[in-house]
């Protein structure tokens, strides 16, 4: 995608010469699309309670359950649940349902809110799958829905919406490191390319360093859901709520280790979505204290 004349290439991000330039639309600066007319907007909703979770970090499923209807009447526009849902998947759709699945896992109370309300939906039960795992499972499915935990991650940055299909690619080990560019290569596989019909990212408890591995240090009650049908537009406002808090803890810049170059790659390589901020509308909704998001 040109800028300023500079073609940006596969290559670049694989040979890592963009680190020293991630973060640049992240942080605001205008990247035009092909032909020089700006990307449509995305629309990110964040909805938050300070009581979704309790002193101890026990999710209430009530409020939760308020939470996801919420953010799916914010995303879509309808004015109803069901019609949300029906919105984006249909009752003949086999649902793949993708949460983070090991260490800092998903809430298992958010995969259950969201398989509930399906079936509240109408959709069959039979019809929603637990979708996360090898190359095998999205096969099965005409729909996914990502339900990734937000989280850093020591091999690829950020370990949250693009990493979430990794284990699809039969060769996790592949994208670590400075590999971590090539996770959106994933998401355009055949058995998945334009499967995913929404992102909800649970934010409850997120994790902003050392992750997948638990450390208490670096959790914190932010008690939010992040969703949006462009992934890369998702996963940018959760890039930029983990580089604030981590700047919060340390009082000053922390840059994440490894580059998240994963982000920028998705849009500028794999035409996934936008990583540009102002391309970016956002809705909030509920608690507002430290939303982070600079």
């Amino acid at each position: 995608m040109p800028h300023k004349g500079k073609q940006l290439t596969r290559r670049d991000f694989l040979r890592g010469t963009l680190g020293a330039t991630l973060g640049t639309s992240i942080m605001g600066r205008k990247w035009l699309k092909a032909g020089g007319k700006a990307a449509r907007s995305s629309l990110v909703t964040i909805v938050r309670d300070k009581n979704a979770m309790d002193a101890s970090n026990d999710v209430n499923p009530e409020i939760l359950k308020t939470m996801l209807d919420q953010t799916l009447i914010k995303l879509t526009g309808q004015k109803a649940t069901k019609d949300a849902w029906l919105s984006l998947v249909k009752p003949e759709d086999t649902i793949g349902l993708v949460p983070t699945p090991h260490l800092n896992p998903t809430h298992q109370e958010v995969v259950d809110a969201v398989k509930s309300s399906l079936i509240d939906a109408g959709i069959s039960e039979e019809k929603i799958l637990n979708a996360q795992g090898g190359p095998d499972k999205p096969k099965a499915c005409t729909a996914l829905i990502a339900l990734p935990a937000l989280k850093a991650h020591w091999l690829t940055g950020i370990g949250t919406v693009m990493k979430i299909y990794i284990l699809y690619s039969g060769k996790p080990s592949n994208y670590h490191d400075e590999n971590n560019s090539k996770l959106g290569e994933i998401w355009n596989l055949p058995f998945v390319k334009g499967k995913t019909r929404l992102v909800l990212v649970d934010a409850l408890h997120p994790l902003c360093d050392k992750g997948p591995q638990v450390d208490p240090r670096y959790k914190w009650a932010y008690n939010g859901l992040i969703a949006g049908t462009d992934p890369v537009a998702v996963e940018t406002v959760c890039l930029r709520i983990i580089t604030e808090k981590r700047k919060a803890i340390r009082r000053e810049p922390w840059p994440i280790s490894p580059p998240p170059l994963c982000v920028e790659a998705a849009d500028k390589v794999y035409g996934l979505g936008t990583s540009n901020w102002d391309n970016i509308k956002l809705e909030l909704f509920g608690w507002d204290e430290d939303l982070l998001l600079g």
